[in-house]
């Protein structure tokens, strides 16, 4: 297997730094300078970074109902999609600086869905795009009761108009490979669903 090697953290040097923007987001500029792959050092770079912080999202199942619970919301960066800026997706929000991400996942479960989450499991965490945010985000798979999910939920000084939909397993993967699910962190939670669902089952089938 080949070794890669990367450049450190160390190889950039940060030239200046301001926020150029300060509102519900916020926009840092940065000048940089980086190390060249044919040896050297770059010219200096400006770039704006979207800063979010870290989010978390999870997919909640139901292994007696052999189905997922998925939310409906407005978003309105989807608002030039040829379907509908309202979008089938995952809990999510975001940490607030907290690094106690599975605090955070069952408060945004019990905030967008009303539920309760048992045995949560991290999944992975990966950067949003990198080109242009600072965020990660932490997903997880969490196992719940859905017989009685469904309803409207959300915060509404926080402008969140949530529907919650409880969805057969198959159809999720159908609705996927359809690409009716195409936000990051909704298609990466199906996918890593789809991935483990046969030992997921039979983990309840020998309980």
């Amino acid at each position: 297997m080949a070794k890669i090697t990367k450049f450190k953290q160390s190889d950039v040097e940060i030239v200046a730094k301001k926020r150029t923007f300060n509102g519900f987001f916020k926009i840092d500029e940065y000048h940089f300078r980086h190390a060249l792959f044919a040896g050297g050092q770059s010219d200096v770079i400006v770039r704006e970074i979207f800063e979010r912080g870290d989010a978390v999202a999870v997919l909640p199942y139901d292994p007696k109902l052999d189905a997922v619970l998925l939310i409906e919301q407005i978003r309105i960066g989807a608002f030039n999609d040829d379907k509908s800026p309202w979008l089938l997706e995952v809990i999510a929000g975001m940490t607030d600086g907290s690094k106690d991400y599975e605090a955070v996942v069952k408060k945004e479960a019990k905030e967008e869905s009303g539920i309760a989450l048992n045995n949560i499991e991290f999944m992975l965490s990966y950067l949003s795009s990198p080109g242009g945010t600072s965020e990660r985000l932490y997903l997880y798979y969490g196992e719940a009761d859905l017989s009685q999910a469904g309803g409207i939920y959300g915060v509404p000084e926080e402008g969140e108009d949530i529907r919650v939909h409880v969805i057969p397993v198959e159809q999720a993967f159908q609705l996927l490979d359809e690409g009716e699910m195409d936000n990051a962190a909704t298609v990466i939670c199906l996918q890593w669903l789809k991935l483990n669902i046969d030992a997921i089952r039979e983990k309840y089938r020998t309980c």
